[in-house]
């Protein structure tokens, strides 16, 4: 007796079909899987024979060989229990009735109860660009696979409901879900309201929320760099359905997706512990999964401290700042995740953390002000479009009543006009936002006349500006135009760009 029962794996980032074939014949009783499991698949065996007896029905003493096709791609995960447990029910004939345009996905416990399972979201996405009309999965996944729209969902709770189902004894209804009603009360519960004073760090983050440029902020300890970073999220822009999809793909795939939020819809803030290494960071494993770059996807990344930070863990930054993207290849094949994040560095001057500051003395020598500086590589930090030094406020300022700093509601209306002037700008160029502009296409939107082209030329020279620099600072000045309104890049927009490039010529020890 021969059956065969459709199911989703993952792979990389996407979801795929996998027939599982159950073959009962005669002979010695056991159960063979073969089609490159691994071992969670491979334990399916002992969880699907108890889910069976326990559920009421009986497991058959025969020679069992399942198939997971196509047999030449590596499965893992637990998702197989279900479909696994069905194709044998349909040898014996518990199940009658053949429903050929549904696909099961599942975890089986010894009683019969089905567990929720890590990227469910793909999975959903994968049946209904294959065609598959209707998907069963656990209960606990229902609202995550329901985002989904053009596919029947129907959750289950155990086995035995799943058998009812399939042989008509039980009616149950597709699950669906009001999708905007997760995108209605988007709150946050900072603000840069309650930031006194920084008017320089908030004008560059508001810079760099307005054209998607990374941003290092050098200071003192208690300066305000990490409270103005998580406050950053609060003034860019929402995200979109499909933006969001994309970001909770990634966070379903990791198992990361918090419970009763079935879609992420606020953007990520993501700021890992300098001890993080640089697999966790960047994505990898014996089975590759997503890292801190690829859960900040649409969103931010911050590093606080950087020179903290493990040297072979920063130096792989680079690629995913080029990029947007990140491809991890191991035996079985390539994967690759999305990485357009902004990235926000902090870091103190010195290891005491009070080089060139006015109010405390530095008890560090050259050498150690040396040796803590060169952790962070020039490659590094020719990437970065905005540096901006964070002063300490200062007592008196601080006890002081004054008019309260503008909102993060004000600031993201700038910031969202100047986005939807770079979207009409690059509409059809595959281009977003100013800081993904390269090669002819700079010559293009970043003109500037004999004047200011002259300066910055000469900026170039007396400040030995690398290549990647100039161009930097051109998309910097194309974004502080667009925060004005203005068509054109004029020479206050290119003088205000170079200062935040040389800024932290104040701090550096030469």
């Amino acid at each position: 007796m021969l059956s065969k029962v459709k199911s989703m794996t993952v792979l990389g980032l996407n979801a795929y079909v996998v027939e599982v074939e159950v073959d009962l014949s005669t002979g010695i009783p056991s159960f063979d899987m073969v089609g490159l499991g691994d071992t969670e698949v491979k334990e399916a065996r002992d969880r699907v024979r108890s889910a069976i007896k326990n559920s009421g029905f009986e497991f058959p003493l025969k020679k069992i060989t399942v198939n997971l096709a196509p047999a030449d791609t590596k499965k893992e995960g637990t998702a197989f229990d279900l479909p696994l447990a069905i194709g044998i029910l349909k040898c014996t004939e518990e199940i009658k009735e053949e429903k050929e345009d549904i696909a099961f996905v599942g975890e089986l416990s010894l009683d019969g109860s089905l567990r929720g399972v890590n990227g469910i979201l793909p999975m959903v996405i994968g049946a209904k660009e294959k065609g598959i009309s209707s998907i069963v999965v656990p209960y606990e996944n229902a609202h995550e696979a329901a985002v989904v729209e053009g596919i029947k969902v129907y959750p289950m709770k155990n086995l035995k409901e799943v058998v009812e189902f399939l042989n008509g004894d039980r009616e149950i209804e597709s699950f669906t879900l009001d999708i905007n009603s997760f995108f209605d009360n988007v709150e946050y519960d900072i603000d840069f309201a309650e930031v006194k004073g920084q008017e320089n760090a908030k004008r560059v983050l508001e810079i760099a929320a307005a054209g998607g440029h990374n941003v290092l902020m050098i200071g003192p300890p208690g300066a305000g760099k990490t409270m103005l970073a998580r406050r950053f999220p609060t003034i860019l822009p929402q995200l979109s359905f499909e933006e969001a999809l994309e970001v909770s793909k990634i966070y379903s795939i990791a198992g990361l997706l918090p419970k009763g939020t079935p879609l992420i819809t606020i953007r990520p803030f993501r700021a890992p512990h300098h001890t993080i290494s640089t697999v966790a960071l960047v994505g990898g494993g014996k089975y590759p999964k997503p890292g801190e770059v690829s859960l900040a996807h649409y969103g931010v990344l911050f590093l606080d401290e950087i020179p903290e930070f493990k040297k072979d863990a920063i130096e792989v930054l680079r690629q995913p700042l080029e990029d947007e993207v990140v491809t991890i290849t191991r035996v079985n094949g390539s994967f690759s995740y999305p990485s357009k994040f902004i990235l926000i560095l902090s870091m103190n001057p010195c290891p005491c953390g009070y080089y060139g500051d006015d109010t405390h003395e530095c008890h560090c020598s050259v050498n150690e002000i040396r040796r803590y500086q060169n952790k962070i590589s020039g490659p590094l930090l020719d990437r970065i479009d905005l540096h901006v030094e964070v002063k300490p406020l200062k007592k008196d300022k601080y006890f002081e009543e004054e008019t309260p700093s503008e909102s993060s509601k004000k600031i993201r209306e700038r910031v969202i006009k100047a986005r939807e002037m770079q979207l009409k700008r690059y509409k059809g160029t595959g281009i977003y936002f100013n800081s993904q502009l390269k090669g002819n296409m700079l010559k293009k939107y970043c003109k500037l006349d004999e004047d200011t082209k002259k300066f910055l030329n000469e900026a170039f020279e007396k400040f030995y500006l690398s290549a990647r620099g100039y161009n930097k600072i051109l998309k910097v000045a194309r974004t502080i135009a667009d925060l004005e309104g203005a068509e054109n890049i004029k020479f206050e927009h290119v003088a205000e760009a170079l200062q935040y490039r040389i800024v932290d010529s104040i701090y550096w020890y030469k």
